[in-house]
């Protein structure tokens, strides 16, 4: 019997797949637990909008993240911390900082999550960190960290 996954099932599919299933498994596991649904006609269709209508969705979140990446690499961000006489800041630059800066120069919401930082910012100057803002789209922002 052909049924519809409604949920990750271990040995079986993902969600929304459409596997094999015995009559017996089905019909005493999946469809009591609402694991699964029937592969009908209606079912069927059901997915495939259900698919075609996230597929758009990721598109629209991808061509946002594009403009985004576009908007923040012509910028150079710039924050203002303590720092030495050396040219050392007190304590160093971290994601969270980044990312606030970013809503409050930028207006664009950035998670902390998404901002890779190779190294640790510590010192006083120009330094590039890496913004994972979708699959396959990467930004890079300047940061110039400059002495209050």
């Amino acid at each position: 019997m052909k049924v519809i996954l409604n949920t990750d099932v271990k040995g079986m599919g993902k969600r929304g797949d459409v596997v094999n299933a015995s009559d017996g498994y089905a019909r005493n596991f999946l469809f009591p637990k609402k694991l699964a649904v029937p592969a009908d006609k209606q079912n069927l269709n059901e997915l495939s909008a259900r698919k075609s209508s996230e597929a758009h969705k990721k598109e629209l979140e991808k061509a946002a993240a594009i403009k985004i990446k576009e908007k923040l690499e012509k910028e150079i961000l710039i924050i203002k911390v303590k720092a030495g006489e050396n040219g050392k800041t007190f304590g160093s630059i971290t994601s969270k900082e980044i990312s606030e800066n970013i809503e409050k120069v930028y207006k664009e919401n950035i998670d902390k999550k998404k901002i890779v930082i190779k190294d640790q910012i510590k010192t006083l100057g120009m330094h590039v960190v890496e913004l994972k803002l979708f699959e396959g789209v990467n930004a890079r922002l300047k940061v110039n960290v400059i002495s209050e």
